[in-house]
């Protein structure tokens, strides 16, 4: 879950946290329920989160000892799914009955647990102070707590901090005590994983709090380019220092910067108003990669793009809201079935971001950290579908591996099987699956033994499947096995929040020098073209747009041909009218002649790209156009 945008209010937190809890079927009665943590998966999980589990207890927890020393508290640190990790602190508040909640592997999400400071801190993504009878469940009413979000260098919830008593905790003292300590988190996480290659700056308005947890750090390399920053850096400049460099967000040479002795204080001023304090630590082993290079070698695999553009870590159902109404209706119904046994049928066109929108709520439920399978039905040849999805034995038939293969549904056991264009399934895979989802086991090709599975099962198609079952294109047993609830995606030409993404895409795809965005006459073009390719297409017109506009606001002259074409088929009109504005008059733009180009090009010392903006075309067409007219270039 990415850090909320919104800050609610205290009374709305509960509020919205009590109405969740009626959602799930919850009433004040309920009895709480941890989960039933196994031996093996507790291992597991602390393994996953040693660092998480280390640097919280050896690094920060010593600092604020004297602080806990006298309370009647105890501190629990959970992970992104609202399980234990450890706990540290005064236990004596806990008889026999009530401990299941506070050990290893306990898990404290609302839909189990109600409203309580871990579980609604993790779904709002900020600090929240759960008094006793604002817990939902009346079993949770015999404490308080205090919990934080922990960050990580990405801006995405990692792990819950909390500290939770039998006795009565001041909101204000607490809230304030546990929001420092996960900043303390954060900055140590931060600073552990950079510090070896990177520089670090913490500034901060004050001499004094120079080193407080409140501190602003970021750390870059010796280009300048901002590798992360804490949350705090962002609220002291006032502004997302992702991906940008050092020296747009200080009145100071980067150099200069480089220069500073590594631990000595010095005065920082940032946009010719804000002064603060500041030293800098200097890193052992210097290096010098680019940003989102280091993003690659932070997750340990290249950031992988969707196919409809929009980054796929960093996912979550909250980011795909940007205010049209068929959208967010759609992420409010699946987050309502996110923990139910109800399979969800997805529609919409090619490229209108289905597997983003699967991957986004796969990541919101409790199957996050287990395989997300997504299989394109259309993509497999028909005569491997079978195979690849329920496996084989070994020597099932000629070429077949030698050791056999588990098959796809089996790899997503635990998790969530994603089928998109699943109108492409033939026939006899259709009965296959359909004998899958009502027995959950899976008997491979050439194998008399029935595997169990347990998934999550979505589908997705880009036509009306209904259809294809009226013709007996597809087998209706199993069209209503799968569609226990519709999602509508809507193309791009519909989206109320075309704006919005236009922003988006373009903030995601310009380089850190690209400040000038997009101009009006494109704006105007966007909103009118019928982008059949959708937030795919939409992606790929503006790399192109970026890479043809440098470092100049994107214009008609940057667009590719294809678009534009498009846009004269769907409204020529509009589209004759915007080229005549931004390519003068005549059929070519100003391209009158063979003569004419040639001395054009001559006046421009050969440079192509330098022409096409002066005539205001596209590289593209101005070279097409030189060839046509027999112009050596």
């Amino acid at each position: 879950m990415a850090e909320s945008a919104r800050i609610l209010t205290h009374q709305a937190i509960v509020e919205d946290s009590w109405s969740r809890c009626r959602e799930f079927g919850l009433t004040h009665q309920t009895a709480p329920s941890f989960g039933s943590p196994v031996r093996g998966e507790v291992s597991a999980l602390l393994e996953r989160h040693q660092s998480l589990v280390v640097t919280t207890h050896q690094e920060v927890l010593p600092y604020y000892g004297n602080i806990l020393a006298n309370s009647n508290c105890l501190i629990m640190l959970a992970d992104n799914r609202g399980q234990v990790l450890q706990s540290w602190g005064d236990q004596r508040f806990l008889d026999a009955e009530r401990s299941a909640g506070f050990v290893a592997g306990a898990s404290w999400q609302e839909r189990q647990t109600g409203t309580n400071a871990i579980g609604t801190a993790l779904n709002c993504a900020q600090a929240v102070h759960i008094q006793h009878d604002e817990h939902y469940l009346k079993a949770n009413r015999f404490m308080t707590g205090s919990a934080s979000p922990i960050f990580d260098e990405q801006r995405q919830v990692i792990a819950i901090l909390d500290v939770s008593s039998d006795s009565y905790l001041p909101p204000s003292h607490t809230l304030g005590m546990v929001k420092m300590m996960s900043q303390s988190v954060e900055n140590r996480l931060i600073l552990n994983l950079f510090k070896q290659h990177y520089f670090q700056l913490t500034f901060n308005t004050s001499l004094n709090n120079l080193e407080s947890p409140w501190a602003g750090l970021v750390v870059f390399d010796e280009s300048g380019q901002v590798i992360s920053a804490n949350r705090r850096a962002d609220n002291l400049l006032g502004t997302s220092l992702a991906l940008v460099n050092i020296e747009m967000l200080f009145d100071v040479p980067l150099q200069q910067l480089l220069n500073q002795p590594s631990g000595q204080p010095f005065n920082l001023k940032a946009g010719g108003r804000f002064r603060f304090h500041a030293h800098i630590t200097q890193p052992l082993q210097p290096v010098a990669p680019t940003a989102r290079d280091f993003r690659r070698q932070a997750k340990g695999a290249a950031i992988s793009q969707d196919d409809h553009g929009l980054p796929a870590d960093n996912l979550s159902l909250d980011n795909l809201s940007m205010g049209d109404a068929r959208v967010d209706k759609a992420i409010q119904q699946a987050q309502r079935l996110i923990e139910k046994d109800i399979p969800l049928l997805i529609h919409g066109e090619t490229g209108v971001g289905k597997e983003v929108f699967v991957k986004a709520l796969h990541h919101a439920g409790s199957r996050a950290a287990q395989p997300l399978i997504a299989v394109n039905c259309a993509a497999i040849p028909s005569e491997l579908v079978e195979s690849e999805l329920f496996g084989y034995e070994k020597g099932a038939f000629t070429g077949a591996n030698q050791k056999g293969s588990s098959g796809l549904i089996r790899k997503a056991d635990k998790g969530t099987l994603f089928l998109d264009e699943i109108g492409d399934m033939p026939a006899r895979v259709q009965a296959r699956l359909l004998r899958v989802l009502q027995e959950r086991c899976v008997q491979p090709l050439g194998s008399s033994e029935n595997y169990p599975v347990d998934i999550r099962l979505i589908s997705a198609t880009n036509r009306p499947l209904r259809n294809d079952v009226e013709q007996g294109l597809f087998r209706q047993d199993l069209y209503y096995r799968i569609n226990g609830l519709s999602l509508e995606l809507p193309p791009l030409r519909e989206r109320s929040d075309k704006a919005a993404l236009f922003k988006r895409l373009w903030q995601q795809y310009r380089e850190p020098q690209q400040w000038a965005g997009l101009s009006n006459e494109v704006l105007e073009l966007f909103n009118a073209h019928p982008w059949p390719g959708n937030l795919r297409q939409l992606s790929s017109v503006i790399q192109v747009a970026l890479a043809m506009a440098d470092d100049q606001p994107i214009r008609v002259e940057h667009l590719p041909d294809d678009f534009i074409a498009e846009l004269q088929a769907h409204q020529p009109a509009t589209a004759s009218s915007m080229a005549q504005a931004n390519t003068g008059a005549g059929t070519h733009g100003g391209m009158s002649g063979a003569s004419d180009l040639n001395q054009k090009l001559q006046a421009c010392a050969g440079n192509v790209s330098q022409l096409a903006r002066h005539l205001g075309v596209s590289r593209n067409t101005l070279y097409k156009r030189l060839r046509e007219q027999g112009v050596k270039t």
